[in-house]
């Protein structure tokens, strides 16, 4: 399964992760999540090629900004 990762501003604690991570994780076809709060990083790991602009708009809605690939 491939795995893309994300470059994610404004986590900062535990609440960050685990917000990110049930709300990417309830996209279609999205099978794990890993939020590094150090790096600023999120990797999606998916069936398919991720929608990028679909979890542009979660990682939005969650509050947080998603600024490109890595």
């Amino acid at each position: 399964m491939p795995a893309t990762t994300y470059a994610v501003a404004g986590m900062s604690c535990g609440h960050c992760k685990a917000t990110l991570t049930e709300a990417i994780g309830g996209l279609d076809g999205v099978s794990g999540v890993d939020v590094d709060l150090g790096t600023g990083r999120v990797t999606v790991t998916s069936a398919a090629e991720p929608d990028d602009a679909a979890i542009a708009e979660t990682v939005d809605e969650a509050g947080y900004e998603l600024t490109g690939r890595v």
